[in-house]
């Protein structure tokens, strides 16, 4: 018999609870920079040693951070379903805690790529990346992440995903972000949705919407218990 599929969609709120910064702290502002001058190919062209510094004091505070309750609860899945995560964190928490299948929506913090050919990605030792890092096409290297106004490549494979769930989880995000937030609308009203953030987005369940107006850190175990319950 095939194991039960779930597809989670997580956002900046489980990674928050682990230390990361999120794009929405202070008001739009990230450490007294505008998002569109370290995230928005503008704001490369316009200063890139400004973007990579911004991203390589990302990737250091990325990498002394720690999964949470939430990333474990999310990787516990794995021994009784077939489990995809969706995430549109840049960070390896959900990596380090064990997840086996992580698609990024927005990229990956600890990888680069070229600027001459985007299809040239490479992972990053460490957390600096400068201005003289070139490809072997002798281009120079840029993070690895989708930045304000530029397409979203995965977003095809993450609706392909999302359309063959047999449960949905929404941990962690407003489902204010698009393209991502649309992923909700591409399963049906009778499959089984889960939506886990203080903040909930939704402010009443049916049957198949079950709301828990929580932390992923707390909420995720919950939920974990119950699919493993309910559903195994």
């Amino acid at each position: 018999m095939s194991l039960i599929k779930i597809v989670v969609l997580t956002g900046a709120g489980v990674s928050a609870e682990s230390g990361i910064q999120t794009f929405r702290d202070a008001g739009g502002l990230w450490e007294g920079h505008d998002v569109m001058e370290v995230a928005s190919p503008q704001g490369w062209a316009k200063n890139p040693a400004l973007v990579l510094d911004f991203y390589n004091q990302r990737r250091k505070q990325a990498l002394s951070a720690k999964p949470n309750a939430g990333h474990l609860a999310i990787k516990d899945l794995e021994e009784h379903f077939d489990v995809t995560v969706i995430t549109q964190n840049v960070d390896n928490l959900h990596e380090k805690a064990g997840s086996s299948n992580v698609l990024h929506l927005h990229g990956e913090l600890f990888k680069v790529r070229s600027t001459l050919d985007e299809n040239l990605v490479y992972d990053l030792d460490g957390w600096e990346l400068n201005e003289e890092d070139k490809c072997e096409k002798g281009s120079q290297l840029r993070p690895h992440i989708v930045w304000f106004g530029e397409m979203v490549p995965m977003m095809e494979v993450a609706a392909q995903e999302t359309s063959n769930a047999d449960i949905l989880l929404v941990v962690g995000t407003s489902l204010a972000v698009y393209p991502a937030a649309g992923l909700l609308n591409l399963v049906s009203y009778k499959t089984p949705k889960f939506i886990i953030d203080p903040h909930l987005p939704i402010s009443e369940g049916n049957e198949y919407l079950h709301l828990f107006e929580e932390k992923a850190g707390t909420g995720m175990p919950k939920v974990l218990d119950l699919l493993i319950n309910e559903y195994k």
